[in-house]
């Protein structure tokens, strides 16, 4: 008697990209400052490439940063930069001995020579490394990131007949990886914020209200599991074989 097939594994994302929302009201429900509930959120965060490098994801992107985010309390701001550099030190060794690959997205012209600095000793560091990329959107905003891949261009001598979607993707600032397959957001938003919304197009989305500091393996697995549920058509439609053997078109809404 044959053995029976073995139950294939659901599929993962090859690129997941994470809104990490829900650090200052975890701070704020246990009477803490909010800063507090940011650096949670960095153990957070070592806790979800671990896991994702785990499961063969290959690219993971976060919102640490947006454009907007200037626009806290200057105390609350200056901690999120101390921060960096706190992390950087912290942890970049391990990332490296993980075989994390480090790469910063966003407009650094803001942000201090010393957070700069630490950017870029952090991406050169971990340049060779090859299990999964973890791109860092710090000062990010995704209507910035198509201003700029358009500047690019026009500096580059690409006349306006020529644009399309193909060229504006090579001036993106992550050019160099796939669109997410998957986007979570935690701390029970629903919406965008303005995050990767050229790359966003045809990704499947996963909200969820666990709160950032308390993100984990099994809410990795559970969005995981949405993904694989999903029905990705990209715009188009899904052949099936009837009982008869007859192909059928199922006609999706969207």
């Amino acid at each position: 008697m044959a053995a029976a097939p073995k139950s294939a594994k659901p599929a993962v994302p090859r690129h997941i990209a994470i809104v990490m929302d829900g650090n200052g009201r975890w701070a704020n429900k246990r009477f803490m400052p909010r800063i507090v509930g940011h650096k949670y959120g960095v153990d957070s965060l070592i806790r979800a490439i671990n896991a994702c490098a785990d499961r063969g994801v290959e690219y993971l992107t976060v919102f640490a940063f947006s454009s907007e985010n200037w626009k806290r309390p200057d105390e609350e701001v200056s901690g999120l930069m101390n921060l960096v550099l706190t992390a950087v030190a912290t942890y970049l060794t391990r990332l490296s001995d993980l075989g994390v690959r480090i790469r910063i997205i966003g407009d650094r012209a803001a942000v201090s020579e010393k957070v700069r600095a630490a950017w870029e000793h952090a991406e050169r560091s971990t340049e060779a490394n090859t299990r999964i990329t973890l791109s860092v959107a710090f000062n990010y905003g995704g209507r910035w990131d198509i201003v700029q891949a358009v500047r690019q261009a026009v500096a580059s001598g690409v006349q306006a007949d020529q644009v399309d979607e193909v060229l504006l993707s090579r001036h993106m600032a992550m050019a160099y990886a796939p669109d997410p397959d998957l986007f979570i957001r935690t701390g029970g938003e629903v919406r965008i914020s303005n995050f990767l919304l050229w790359q966003i197009a045809y990704s499947e989305f996963h909200f969820t209200d666990c709160l950032w500091p308390d993100f984990d393996e099994r809410e990795i697995d559970r969005a995981i599991a949405a993904f694989a549920s999903r029905d990705r058509r990209y715009g188009g439609v899904k052949t099936d074989i009837s009982a008869s053997g007859e192909k059928i078109t199922l006609a999706p809404d969207a």
